[in-house]
Order: C-alpha cells, then structure tokens, then sequence
C-alpha cells in the first residue's frame, strides 16, 4: 500500500474518531462523504485543519474541498502535487 494514503486513513480514522474503522477497511477510491465512508460537513473541516497542518496545504475555496475530499487516491495525489516541503 502506498504510504502516503496509508497515513492519511491512519490521520482520518483519528482525526474524526473512527475507533471501529481500519485502515485497511478503507477503499482507497472510495467516496469519503455519502455512501463511502459517511462523512459530514463537521468532518470536512476537520479534513482541511489536518491538510494544513501536516501538509502545510491550505483550502479557501469550497468547491475545491468537495473535488478533493472525493477519495482518500484524489486526495493523496493533490498533496504530492501541493504539499509544502
């Protein structure tokens, strides 16, 4: 598994108290919001909070949240892309 997704399920499931999920339980092009993991509106903030500090990437746009927060593959590719070294 590549490691940089692995880390963002491992930083998902304990930013947002996943306590019964497991990493593995994660499809990597699975929908995070809806019928994937169930995320809400709540959870999506706290998804930008953990973006900027641990990949110095800061969202201001909406619409630009909802693109990337689409699978845990989406969201891993636009932090290589834009992650602050």
């Amino acid at each position: 598994m590549d490691e940089l997704i692995l880390n963002l399920k491992r930083e998902i499931i304990e930013v947002l108290n996943l306590e019964e999920v497991k990493p593995e339980e994660i499809a990597d092009d699975a929908p995070l919001f809806g019928e994937g993991l169930g995320l809400d509106s709540i959870d999506a903030l706290e998804l930008i909070v953990l973006m900027e500090k641990n990949y110095g990437i800061k969202l201001t746009d909406p619409a630009q949240g909802r693109e990337l927060f689409k699978s845990i593959r989406v969201l891993a590719d636009y932090i290589r892309e834009n992650r602050k070294k």
